[in-house]
């Protein structure tokens, strides 16, 4: 019986195949119809999507800059107030180890602005905390042309540290 039915079952398969080959030539006929009437859809939707697209982008690569800024500032405070810290240490001694950690790190010290309060007292018996704060301005190391996003924005960073002196 199952030889009976084999020979029967393959023209009715290759029927089934010729009519879905005919239907799939006329949905490809009539697709090929539709993208005519689309020509310069993908250039208007690019026109559209790439100024948010690129917008997006660089703002975020400003705004990495400024979180990778404010850390170097953060890190050249605390070690600024390491060195305010030490026996003998004076005011232009951490101004300029400072700007010197600010430009090894690439950093334009254009801008860059450094206090020490209180001032560094002359005696070693001050046991008092002492403050380093650094600021620069962001449109000073800002990688773009002109800062877009974080224009006028200035970053700060202050570290206190207690010092301790020989009696």
């Amino acid at each position: 019986m199952s030889d009976s039915n084999e020979p029967s079952a393959l023209p009715n398969d290759q029927a089934e195949r010729a009519k879905n080959h005919k239907a799939s030539f006329k949905l490809e006929k009539i697709y090929r119809l539709c993208r005519k009437h689309r020509r310069g859809a993908a250039v208007v939707e690019f026109a559209i999507v790439a100024p948010i697209f690129f917008g997006f982008t660089l703002g975020m690569i400003e705004v990495g800059r400024g979180v990778m800024v404010q850390q170097i500032l953060t890190n050249a405070s605390r070690e600024g107030a390491r060195r305010a810290v030490l026996d003998g240490a004076t005011t232009s001694d951490v101004t300029s180890f400072v700007s010197t950690y600010m430009s090894n790190a690439s950093v334009s010290a254009a801008g860059l602005q450094t206090a020490i309060s209180p001032s560094l007292p002359t005696a070693s018996g001050y046991n008092g905390p002492v403050t380093v704060t650094v600021t620069v301005p962001f449109n000073q190391v800002t990688w773009g042309p002109s800062p877009i996003f974080l224009n006028g924005s200035t970053l700060t960073a202050s570290t206190t540290m207690r010092r301790e002196g020989v009696q």
